[in-house]
């Protein structure tokens, strides 16, 4: 699988495309072959009660984690959508950066299938949620 786009690239792309990523700091710390990974810096008003991580971040992280995957792997194609997203939220996200890994199950010309392993910088190697989606490809 050859990338069209490096992660500066589509870094630069998204938070052109979305300003709320801009805003939140979003980066995408390594796009290769069939894989991304991106990083929301971690900010207090991503706490829900119980000082963990609210879902709705983690679920930003998920669509971003996809969306720089397949404009890394298709290039500039900003109207590629998220068609679906199923996430299953496996133990407490504790306080820090969420870091979203995404990995390709199929790339096809109109669809995209992924999943993500969502995770914070106070647990490395602890999934805190699974994300599985699709995205629809432009053309």
């Amino acid at each position: 699988m050859d990338l069209k786009l490096d992660a500066a690239a589509v870094e630069a792309l998204i938070r052109e495309g979305l300003v709320a990523a801009g805003r939140g700091g979003l980066r995408v710390d390594e796009l290769r072959s069939g894989y991304a990974r991106v990083r929301l810096p971690f900010d207090a008003a991503m706490l829900r009660p119980g000082e963990v991580i609210s879902g709705p971040t983690l679920f930003t992280a998920a669509d971003s984690a996809m969306y720089a995957l397949v404009l890394g792997h298709v290039g500039a194609q900003l109207m590629a959508v998220t068609s679906d997203i199923n996430i299953r939220f496996l133990a407490k996200a504790r306080p820090g950066d969420v870091i979203g890994e995404a990995s390709f199950l199929k790339l096809g010309r109109r669809l995209a299938a992924m999943e993500v392993r969502l995770s914070t910088a106070a647990a490395p190697g602890v999934t805190v949620a699974h994300a599985s989606g699709t995205y629809a490809l432009p053309g």
